[in-house]
């Protein structure tokens, strides 16, 4: 015990240094535009089951991986596929996002798989936030390089083996992976809710598919919405995001959760990325999430919102719209008040009563155990 904590002693001083290291600050890849010409596919490049014999290797090696100790001296990493056995890291000091991550700076190991397991560096060189190229692509806006040498790592089975050298000084420790669930996972309606699915029929929506060999509900990468209109409301849903490791930004299993079809709540695969308005746990283009709660792709995840429609006299808006947000079951926004309606809304005036809206937007989404219970 006393020896893991010099080691985890010894990494948190190499984190700590880059708290105070000159930032590089990359450019962004302009990612929240939703608008633009598709990506030509020219192979299988996406996929929507973790039991699928087609996933490529890359796919067991994603995820999140954590050293743990009762005194809070825990470290996190986040394992991002970038494709064709590319992968970039995101370590994290005292532990993960939810669970300990003090939001403190972020180190970048750039991964490569090699046979049976992944190899990383420091990630090093001209980068950019979201790039397409894995060897100029950076998870976060703030790129703090690290000395060669000073870190490296290796993915060998379900361990990440950390490896730290601080002058005379060489220190392993060993990361362990770990799946993470929501605790409102499979979370049944309570009484007085309306159930608009349950795996058995889409009767409460307008489009979508229902798959009877999954039970889930699929959007083929159209948009769907449920045939009845709401004002307040707590609404429950769950969500599968597609894997897609060559894809970047708004093309990683873009879709959203429209409130009333006038504000919507990003879905995305923003795994392992800062938390921006456009990603995971976002209104799109108004507010950012407090921390990115987003899961891995092909990992069940949920959505738990609670929503407060604005209030008009007659003409006249009185009060904006509010609402809370727990993106598996952490609030990612707390009762905030929504400055304005978002792109692709309703044309109908703030404070009437709307739709609820699953965005499809060329990716195959799918949902299930998606509940609501209305407030006067």
């Amino acid at each position: 015990m006393f020896a893991k904590r010099l080691v985890l002693s010894l990494i948190f001083a190499t984190l700590a240094c880059l708290a105070f290291a000159s930032f590089t600050t990359v450019s962004e890849a302009g990612g929240d535009k939703k608008k633009g010409k598709k990506k030509v596919v020219k192979k299988k490049e996406v996929w929507t089951d973790a039991a699928d014999p087609t996933l490529p290797a890359d796919f067991k090696y994603q995820g999140e991986y954590l050293i743990q100790e009762r005194d809070g001296a825990s470290i996190g990493a986040q394992v991002i596929a970038l494709g064709n056995g590319y992968f970039q890291a995101v370590m994290l000091k005292r532990g993960l996002p939810g669970m300990g991550w003090n939001g403190s700076a972020k180190a970048l190991l750039d991964g490569k798989l090699d046979g049976d397991k992944v190899t990383f560096t420091p990630a090093a060189g001209k980068r950019k936030y979201l790039a397409q190229s894995p060897l100029e692509f950076a998870a976060t806006t703030k790129f703090t390089p690290i000395p060669a040498g000073q870190m490296s790592a290796v993915i060998s089975g379900d361990v990440m083996t950390l490896d730290v050298v601080e002058g005379d000084k060489k220190e392993l420790a060993a990361l362990k992976k770990i799946t993470r669930k929501s605790p409102t996972l499979g979370q049944k309606p309570p009484e007085g809710a309306l159930v608009l699915f349950d795996g058995t029929n889409k009767s409460e929506w307008n489009g979508g598919r229902l798959d009877k060999k999954t039970g889930f509900l699929n959007t083929d990468g159209s948009d769907m919405t449920t045939k009845r209109k709401f004002s307040n409301y707590l609404v429950h849903v769950e969500f599968l995001l597609p894997f897609r490791p060559a894809a970047r930004g708004q093309g990683r299993g873009n879709s959203g959760f429209y409130q009333v079809d006038h504000y919507e709540v990003q879905i995305l695969d923003s795994f392992g990325l800062d938390g921006k308005n456009n990603e995971c746990g976002g209104v799109y283009s108004r507010l950012d999430p407090k921390l990115n709660m987003c899961l891995p792709p092909l990992q069940w995840q949920t959505y738990d919102v609670e929503f407060t429609n604005a209030v008009r006299d007659g003409d006249k808006l009185i009060k904006k719209s509010r609402l809370t947000v727990r993106l598996n079951g952490v609030v990612v926004h707390d009762n905030v008040e929504i400055p304005g309606v978002t792109g692709g809304a309703r044309m109908e005036p703030e404070g009437t009563p709307g739709l609820l809206r699953l965005q499809g937007h060329g990716n195959p989404l799918q949902f299930r155990n998606i509940w609501i219970v209305e407030k006067k």
